[in-house]
């Protein structure tokens, strides 16, 4: 109990959440024109009925309410003239890759707070971090959602008995890839040193479920407990989008939290380091 409190106070600081904030916004303004990136990228290699289905397999990990407003976009571009698309992706390309880029900046600055990093990364390092880390991700999302789409055929088309039904599952595969992702954040984007392997995959795995629990709770919140149509009409879905990003930008910093706490502990350095702290983390 001692470490989780630790944790949630670590993840709870003030200045936290700014940065939960900064990443949420940047990567909110990122998903719509990464969807004309993704489509404009599918249109040349695929029908656009199946540049639809391919890109609509990763979104079922949104709200309810934020899945609308996603494959409504995606039909939208799917039914647009290539050229439309093309011109579209062109613009969507400036666009998206400024704010994924900036989102990605504030999450390792994020990161590197909680972590009390003392020596940061320089400017060209840091910015070249997160462009790597941006392509990454933008590579991995399109493998990820071919990957669901191949998943889903063969569990509704092969008939396959329950426990290669749940091993082919989209959720399980969601599981295994985000952490393996938060896993490689946390050993190198957290600190100017990387973090030890065992560490930062216990970070990973544990941000990795509450993301995925973040993920159903804020469905839940958003159909049977608080009614954003009411209150915001046509922007609830982005709304709902925006919860939903934040939720599960406070369970990446969580096991970043979680991370540098057991590494307080357990190292010995760590350790020196946790009787030395200047800047003290408290609750909002």
């Amino acid at each position: 109990m001692s470490l989780l409190w630790r944790t949630l106070v670590r993840m709870w600081g003030r200045d936290v959440m700014l940065y939960v904030g900064g990443v949420s916004f940047f990567a909110m303004l990122a998903v719509f024109p990464a969807l004309a990136i993704v489509l404009g990228v599918y249109s040349v290699l695929l029908t656009p009925e199946q540049a639809l289905a391919q890109a609509s397999a990763f979104a079922q990990i949104l709200p309810p309410a934020a899945l609308t407003l996603f494959q409504s976009e995606l039909l939208r571009l799917s039914q647009a003239p290539i050229r439309a698309i093309s011109l579209q992706s062109l613009l969507a390309l400036v666009i998206g890759v400024y704010a994924a880029h900036r989102s990605f900046k504030a999450l390792f600055a994020g990161l590197s707070f909680i972590h009390d990093e003392e020596t940061p990364r320089g400017f060209l390092s840091f910015n070249l971090l997160a462009l790597f880390a941006l392509l990454a991700a933008f590579v991995l999302l399109t493998l990820v959602s071919g990957l669901f789409l191949a998943l889903r055929f063969a569990r509704t088309e092969l008939h396959l008995p329950l426990h290669l039904g749940l091993f082919l599952n989209e959720w399980t595969w969601a599981s295994v890839g985000i952490s393996i992702g938060l896993t490689l954040i946390y050993r190198y984007a957290m600190s100017s040193e990387p973090v030890s392997w065992c560490l930062a995959a216990v970070g990973g795995v544990a941000a990795a479920g509450l993301s995925l629990a973040a993920s159903w709770a804020s469905a839940v919140y958003v159909t049977q407990i608080a009614n954003f149509g009411a209150t915001y009409g046509s922007i609830a879905a982005v709304i709902v989008l925006l919860i939903w990003l934040s939720w599960n930008v406070n369970a990446i910093f969580f096991g970043a939290s979680l991370t540098t706490e057991i590494e307080l502990l357990t190292h010995p350095a760590g350790r020196k380091r946790l009787n030395h702290l200047v800047r003290p983390r408290r609750p909002s």
